[in-house]
């Protein structure tokens, strides 16, 4: 890919894929001519952090599943993904296994009747912890975005929490408001 600033919007990720579709991040990569892949390097039981608990409405440290993955482009690391769900959602389902979901988790909900009708994303700069650093192969002056989304279906009932660090050099992030 020739220019090294990624623009993105959210609405490809918040979206269920036709059955044989390939997930938002591969297809949303391959219409740029690049190669958009994920590793998932833990799905499972956890306790919420502080944040994610009071963004799905539960209570501190109650028990979540959370799919964490390195998202990268054409090879190379681009995003840290974890996402979490309540565990009576998730538990005993492709949500709480290190292996990808055809169409991906956005599909997978909807299959099952979890749809969302509002996000909310909140998006802050800060400078990367040596983990985020080393795995996103940023220097030491580099700093990441951080993009925090809570989804929540037509009972205004949270059902999945993102949150995301990428690379602030290589981002443009792109909201569009239609009003009326």
């Amino acid at each position: 890919m020739s220019d090294s600033t990624w623009v993105s919007t959210s609405l490809p990720y918040l979206t269920a894929r036709e059955k044989g579709r390939p997930d938002a991040w591969a297809a949303e990569a391959e219409s740029r001519g690049g190669k958009g892949t994920q590793r998932i390097t833990y799905a499972g039981e956890t306790s919420a952090p502080e944040e994610v608990a009071t963004l799905l409405g539960l209570p501190t440290e109650a028990t979540v599943i959370v799919r964490r993955r390195v998202i990268e482009l054409d090879g190379e690391p681009c995003e840290l993904t974890d996402t979490y769900y309540p565990a009576p959602l998730a538990r005993g389902t492709r949500l709480a296994e290190a292996r990808k979901i055809p169409g991906g988790a956005v599909t997978f909900l909807a299959e099952r009747g979890h749809v969302g009708a509002r996000v909310h994303e909140d998006v802050t700069a800060r400078m990367p912890d040596a983990e985020e650093r080393e795995v996103l192969h940023l220097g030491p002056d580099e700093p990441v975005l951080r993009l925090s989304r809570v989804t929540l279906d037509s009972d205004d009932r949270p059902f999945q929490v993102d949150m995301m660090v990428m690379p602030a050099h290589r981002q443009r992030l792109r909201y569009e408001i239609r009003i009326g």
